[in-house]
C-alpha cells in the first residue's frame, strides 16, 4: 500500500525538545524525516550514535549533514570567522549558525520535494537564537519563511524550564539524554584558543584537538600537549604531523605551523635533564622544555615561564 502521509523534516539535535517534536508530528500523521547536523565543535547532549538509536526506535530515517570535513567544514569555518550577526559571550555566532543550518535543511528539503521543516525551538530557551526577532530573522535569511513549524511553541511552551517537556516525555514514553557537553564555541575559557586557531587553514584532525590538552602559541607555532594517557594517545595517532613523545612519564606534544620539520623523535632524560645532544635552537628546545615542565614531578616554576604562551 502506498504511503500518502505528508513528509516533514525535523531539525533533530537528539535532545528532549526535538524528540518530542518527532512524536507530536507522528501523532498528527506526518511521515517524519530527521535531519541531524554533525558539527566540529560539538553537537550538544546527543551525538550521532545516540540520535541514530532514537530514530530506529521511532521508525524514522536519520539523515546526517556532516560539517566536520570537506566543503561543509570550510563553509562552516567561514561562518565562525565572519558572522553577520551577534556573537555570544565567546566565539558562538548562534544566529549565523542557525541560518547556516536552515539553508542546508532547505536545500535538502527542496532536493527531496519536501515543503515543511519543523524544529524543537522554544521561545526564550536560548538567549540569542530563540527570540521572536531572531527566529523571524533566521527564517527570512534562510529562505524558509512560511515553511517552518514549531510545535512546542504552538503548545504554548516558553522559557528555559523543562517541566512541561518532561511531562510530555512521560506521556510519549521516551527517554532522553541529560543535557551535557555542548558547543565548544560557547566556552569562554577557550575563546582565545579558538579565535587564534581558526585564523589558520585547519582540518578535521586539528579541530578534534581544540577541546583537549594544553595549547600554546610560540613563534607562530601551535603546540598541543596531552594532559593524560588518553589525550597522549589521541595526539600520537595523528599521523600527518610530527609528534614528540617522552620516554618518561610526561605529555606527548604535537606542533602545527611552518616550524615542525624534523621534530619527530623521542625526548630522553638523563640524570633529571634532557640529553644535550637533543637540544636545538628555537622551537624544538621550547617544546622539549614544555614537555619537561608538564611532566610528572610538577615543575611549577618552569610552567610559569610558559603562562604567556597559553591559548
Amino acid at each position: 500500500m502506498a504511503n500518502n502521509k505528508e513528509k516533514i523534516i525535523v531539525m533533530f539535535s537528539g535532545g528532549l525538545d526535538s524528540r518530542l517534536v518527532v512524536k507530536i508530528l507522528q501523532e498528527k500523521g506526518f511521515e517524519v524525516i530527521a535531519l541531524f547536523f554533525k558539527f566540529p565543535f560539538g553537537t550538544g547532549c546527543c551525538d550521532e550514535n545516540c540520535s541514530f538509536n532514537f530514530s530506529q526506535l521511532s521508525g524514522i530515517k536519520l539523515n546526517v549533514i556532516d560539517c566536520t570535513k570537506g566543503q561543509f567544514l570550510n563553509e562552516y569555518i567561514e561562518v565562525i570567522k565572519h558572522p553577520k550577526y551577534n556573537r555570544g559571550a565567546s566565539m558562538n555566532p548562534c544566529i549565523d549558525c542557525r541560518i547556516f543550518m536552515f539553508k542546508k535543511a532547505r536545500e535538502f528539503a527542496d532536493l527531496n520535494g519536501i515543503k515543511l521543516i519543523a524544529t524543537g525551538e522554544v521561545e526564550g530557551e536560548r538567549p540569542l537564537s530563540q527570540t521572536q526577532k531572531a527566529m523571524a530573522l533566521i527564517e527570512e535569511e534562510s529562505g524558509l519563511k512560511g515553511r517552518i513549524l514549531r510545535p512546542l511553541i504552538e503548545l504554548g511552551i516558553k522559557g528555559r524550564c523543562r517541566k512541561k517537556q518532561m511531562e510530555m516525555a512521560e506521556k510519549y514514553k521516551i527517554s532522553y539524554p541529560t543535557p551535557a557537553g555542548g558547543c565548544l564555541l560557547c566556552e569562554k575559557n577557550i575563546k582565545n584558543r579558538i579565535k587564534e586557531i581558526i585564523k589558520r587553514k585547519i582540518n578535521e584532525q586539528q579541530i578534534e584537538l581544540i577541546g583537549i590538552g594544553r595549547h600554546f602559541l610560540i613563534d607562530d607555532c601551535w603546540i598541543v600537549l596531552g594532559r593524560n594517557e588518553k589525550e597522549n594517545k589521541i595526539i600520537e595517532n595523528i599521523k600527518e604531523y610530527d609528534v614528540i613523545m617522552s620516554s618518561f612519564p610526561g605529555p606527548s606534544a604535537i606542533v602545527f605551523g611552518g616550524c615542525n620539520k624534523d621534530l619527530k623523535q623521542k625526548v630522553y632524560k638523563e640524570n633529571g635533564k634532557f640529553s644535550s645532544k637533543l637540544f636545538a635552537k628555537g622551537i624544538k628546545q621550547k617544546v622539549y622544555e614544555l614537555i619537561m615542565a608538564y611532566s610528572t614531578g610538577r615543575n611549577l616554576e618552569k610552567r610559569k615561564e610558559f603562562e604567556g604562551y597559553k591559548l
